[in-house]
């Protein structure tokens, strides 16, 4: 891929795993703070606390614009493409293509993340020739690294990543799966 092509395209939908990955539009608004406004997301991840109409709107508005500039897709996860259920993210990052998620409180426990991590990847290898693709997880949030595991990722020794967000510190493992071990954990 060369410096002037667009790391994503402009409009983006995947499908796999029973999900419906798809761009954020303007029906999600109202269902995005029922994803996204609860104690566990705001710990675990950038987004904004409350998270209420106005955070929505932003986040919908930060979608297109990273989209438009080919660096970033931030993506409804669906069954359909109806009703979002959570977000799953790809983007590029200094140490490769870097996958991220959030699934809202109420749909936990069906698999969705790893399912739509494991779509993510795939498209990641097979459109944007990544060798290969991360997550960025901290070790005390278990639910997270299930879905690391589940997904088929590995944890790298590489050096923890460490800052402080909101008022609170953090230290990301960084985890990784292999274009050449991504068949191998497939469901």
């Amino acid at each position: 891929m060369t410096s002037t092509t667009p790391f994503l395209p402009g409009r983006l939908e995947l499908v796999g795993e029973g999900l419906v990955l798809r761009d954020w539009a303007e029906r999600d608004l109202a269902t995005m703070p029922g994803l996204f406004d609860h104690s566990d997301v705001a710990y675990w991840t950038p987004l904004v606390s409350p998270f209420d109409a106005a955070a929505a709107q932003i986040r919908l508005d930060r979608a297109r614009q990273l989209r438009a500039e080919g660096t970033a897709a931030l993506l409804a996860i669906t069954v359909d493409g109806g009703t979002a259920l959570g977000e799953a993210t790809l983007r590029r990052a200094p140490e490769g293509t870097e996958i991220g998620y959030a699934v809202g409180p109420a749909h936990r426990g069906q698999g969705l993340a790893s399912r739509a991590v494991r779509v993510m990847a795939r498209y990641a290898f097979e459109k944007l020739g990544a060798e290969q693709v991360i997550l960025k997880l901290e070790a005390e949030n278990a639910p997270s690294v299930a879905v690391a595991v589940r997904a088929g990722f590995r944890r790298l020794d590489v050096e923890l990543i460490e800052g402080e967000e909101k008022g609170r510190s953090f230290a990301f493992e960084t985890w990784g799966l292999s274009h050449s071990c991504a068949g191998v954990h497939e469901k």
